[in-house]
């Protein structure tokens, strides 16, 4: 081994203190912001509206920063977690077990493909990629209405960049739009699966 080589250890651990509630994580080099949870998961993980026996699906999971803390919640609930990449499950898995949680799994799927048609949420959180096409977003927005339950609530943490699109596409898609919190560089949106009545909107902000 040459002198200036680094040996780099393939395992990170850290905590998060969330709501009170100290998060162990366990994660490794690849995986979307694996030495600290990001900003856009604190954002939403800040505002969202929880009750303890939500069924919640995380889609996206990554190494679960939202699914895992938000099991912790929903103590008479369940988490199901959801991503394309194979390590993000196993670790999201692995967070699961770090943390002691009973009512949380992740599983792979791309977007909503491998779940169950019948199945529904009561809440879903996603940290939405921003290098993805209009295509695949509104699939996604298809998957998620209909795996929602009526008066289920969406949760989205977005970059700024895409805020119209997202506000747009979800007013059109479940008649209401609402703002919940932003800063700097992230926005979080949040959709309910209402009864439409004809003529009557839903507030965007």
């Amino acid at each position: 081994m040459n002198k200036n080589d680094k040996i780099v250890d393939r395992e990170i651990f850290f905590e998060e203190k969330i709501e009170r509630r100290l998060i162990k994580f366990n994660t490794t080099w690849g995986l979307f912001s694996p030495k600290r949870m990001d900003v856009g998961s604190k954002l939403l993980l800040k505002r969202v509206k929880v009750n303890k026996t939500d069924k919640v699906l995380d889609l996206g999971c990554g190494y679960g920063a939202l699914g895992v803390t938000l099991a912790g919640l929903v103590s008479e609930g369940s988490v199901l977690m959801v991503d394309k990449d194979f390590v993000a499950v196993e670790y999201a898995n692995k967070n699961v077990e770090l943390n002691g949680l009973k009512n949380a799994e992740a599983k792979l799927s791309n977007m909503l493909e491998s779940i169950d048609e019948d199945k529904k949420f009561d809440l879903i959180v996603s940290n939405l990629p921003a290098k993805v096409s209009k295509e695949m977003y509104w699939i996604m927005f298809e998957d998620i209405e209909k795996h929602l339950e009526l008066n289920g609530r969406v949760y989205l943490v977005i970059i700024k960049g895409l805020k119209k699109f997202i506000k747009r596409t979800l007013k059109e898609k479940f008649g209401n739009c609402k703002r919940v919190a932003y800063n700097n560089n992230y926005i979080l949106y949040m959709a309910e699966k209402i009864e439409i009545v004809e003529g009557i909107e839903g507030d965007s902000y």
